[in-house]
């Protein structure tokens, strides 16, 4: 029997099959909408602002905060954000987040451009960039806090309420943190790259202070909790600053190309640690396997030239950490038994959320590069990586043996009492009696009821090492959430969103207006539904998707990229996470048409073309 005859029989059993899907079709209705948690894990950053907050602000519960941030140290520091659920602003963490949420919008600014969403990414990384560059006055000065963690953790206060300490606390020459200027140094560099192509001349800007950071930060050594001690107790740079140096060297080549930070990167590869530390983490305080991973990069895109042995270094421990992550290494990550990476129990989600973005990028540079990873036990394909980093981001939207999503607002089943001041308390435009410092404890802290404000998008520290979670507001291990627990999650929910079509990340992230990259494959895609019902509340369509070669030759070898696809589907081979030809069909000839169908509660699934071969 020809194709389409096999087709109209397929057709004519559709009808007779329904009875028996419906039986276990909402099982497979439980893909996750990444976009529309992309959407959220942007937000969560509106309810973080301190400062002036703007005209369009969606997180109408908050308001101003932090007026006088820096005035009793002669400077404007009134902006940035809050790490976490106090009212504290520390800079180090506060830099990391920048740095990923750019790295994620530098590598899938296309992708976060189709879902709508790179307006509102774009202004949470200029909120940060913002405060950045108001806390380096001076080539030789840094502010890296606002405010102390000890004074702000005796009260529980609205940040809008705040009567806490609001000292500011520098490094400078005398006093320095390499650390500290060094991340702050990459956050600006990798923000340039986000606004080359919508505003050179900000771009400029911060490159100007990333440079300047760099060259403080390498010359005046130390690290920054050392002349910030109020920080120790918090962000302690446990790790040193070698990291950072390399680190702040590699987003600087990315964002200038100057020979200066490649020969940096190669003649300090093995005495900063790059080709020599092999790590299981990445984190605010860790940052060698990012810069592994991104001399990795430049190794691949063949700029290694006389460092080539030094960058091959830095690529095995960056292969190494990827490895661990995947269970494949000779020093592997642990994992709680439903398959969730594990390394503390204070806010462990970080962890994950950093591990899951690396292991997503190397994944698209490894396939860009038409290579694999080599690990101990095997090797990993491309594929592996992405489906691993795809098994925690659905860990963390719900796919968990508790069905809890560990994002504020996704889902139905998500932490009611969170660990986060502004959140646990009445907002101020709802009640605008002043909350004391502790009085806050005694009225809202200590109450059981859900917070009165949504805290949408948070990330929250996560279940223990058994999967188990406490959703209590005083659990701070547990129920607190953290900037840098969403900034790398902006990238790998836009990646997973898009599907698992070809790498195509190097396209320019264009602007806040740039209409969806359109497909130029000889190819039309036609979709439409033609039948819907209701069971059990819910309403069904099957949809009909139809293909057409206008190539004018004939096509062999075609793939298929289908994402939000929640249901079973028909007419189509699948290998790995890529469809093709039916078993029946070998090539498509110019003019013709293929045609296959599906079946889901949702709106048409997201289908495009991602390899295909002419003849």
């Amino acid at each position: 029997m020809d194709y389409f005859g096999r087709f109209l029989r397929l057709n004519f059993m559709v009808p007779l099959l329904l009875q028996v899907l419906l039986v276990w079709i909402p099982c497979a209705l439980a893909g996750h909408d990444y976009t529309q948690a992309l959407s959220k894990s942007i937000l969560f950053f509106e309810g973080q602002r301190s400062g002036y907050l703007p005209s369009n602000q969606r997180v109408t519960w908050r308001g101003d905060s932090g007026l006088n941030d820096g005035k009793i140290n002669g400077v404007d520091l009134v902006g940035g954000y809050y790490d976490a659920g106090d009212n504290v602003k520390f800079g180090f963490p506060m830099a990391f987040t920048i740095t990923m949420m750019s790295w994620s919008i530098v590598e899938y600014g296309k992708q976060i451009t189709t879902t709508g969403e790179l307006g509102h990414a774009m202004e949470a990384l200029k909120w940060g960039t913002d405060y950045l560059i108001k806390a380096h006055p001076e080539p030789n000065v840094l502010y890296g806090e606002v405010g102390d963690g000890n004074t702000d953790h005796y009260c529980w206060q609205r940040p809008e309420d705040m009567t806490t300490d609001r000292t500011a606390y520098k490094i400078d020459e005398n006093n320095p943190g390499s650390d500290l200027a060094g991340e702050t140094a990459a956050a600006m560099a990798a923000a340039s790259l986000v606004f080359r192509d919508s505003d050179p001349s900000y771009a400029n800007e911060l490159l100007t202070h990333s440079k300047q950071l760099f060259e403080f930060a390498d010359k005046y050594r130390g690290k920054y909790d050392a002349s910030i001690s109020v920080a120790q107790k918090y962000y302690e740079s446990y790790s040193g600053y070698d990291d950072e140096l390399l680190w702040s060297a590699a987003w600087l080549y990315r964002a200038t190309n100057e020979e200066y930070y490649l020969d940096y990167l190669g003649q300090n590869g093995d005495s900063l640690g790059g080709t020599g530390w092999a790590m299981t983490e990445f984190s605010w305080d860790v940052k060698y396997a990012g810069a592994q991973v991104l001399v990795s990069k430049f190794l691949m895109e063949g700029k290694g030239g006389q460092y080539t042995s030094v960058f091959e270094g830095y690529q095995q421990k960056a292969e190494y950490f990827m490895c661990s992550c995947l269970g494949k290494g000779g020093r592997n990550v642990q994992t709680t038994p439903g398959g969730l990476i594990f390394r503390q129990r204070w806010n462990n989600m970080q962890f994950v959320t950093s591990a899951s973005f690396l292991l997503t990028v190397y994944s698209d540079y490894i396939s860009s590069a038409q290579t694999t990873v080599s690990c101990s036990s095997g090797s990993a394909s491309a594929s592996d990586l992405l489906n691993f980093a795809k098994s925690q981001v659905d860990y963390i939207l719900g796919d968990n043996p508790r069905a809890t999503s560990y994002m504020v607002g996704y889902g139905n089943n998500y932490p009611q009492e969170v660990h986060h001041r502004g959140s646990s308390i009445v907002s101020i435009k709802v009640n605008p009696t002043f909350v004391t410092c502790r009085g806050g404890y005694a009225t809202w802290f200590s109450s059981k009821s859900s917070d009165p404000n949504l805290l949408t998008g948070a990330i929250v520290g996560g279940p223990d090492a058994y999967d188990d979670f406490a959703d209590q507001r005083d659990n701070y291990e547990q129920t607190e959430p953290a900037t840098y627990n969403n900034a790398p999650l902006f990238g790998v929910l836009a990646r997973l969103g898009a599907g698992y079509g070809g790498y195509d990340q190097e396209l320019p992230v264009g602007n806040p207006t740039s209409s969806p990259v359109k497909s130029s494959t000889p190819f039309t895609v036609e979709q439409k539904s033609t039948a819907s019902w209701n069971s059990k509340g819910r309403t069904y369509y099957k949809y009909s998707t139809v293909v057409t070669n206008v190539s004018g030759k004939t096509v062999k070898d075609l793939k298929l990229s289908i994402s939000k696809l929640y249901g079973p589907l028909w007419g189509l081979s699948k290998s790995g996470e890529v469809y093709g030809f039916p078993s029946w069909l070998k090539s498509l000839p110019a003019s013709k048409s293929l045609e296959f169908v599906y079946i889901h509660s949702a709106s048409a699934a997201d289908v495009s073309v991602s390899g295909y071969t002419l003849h």
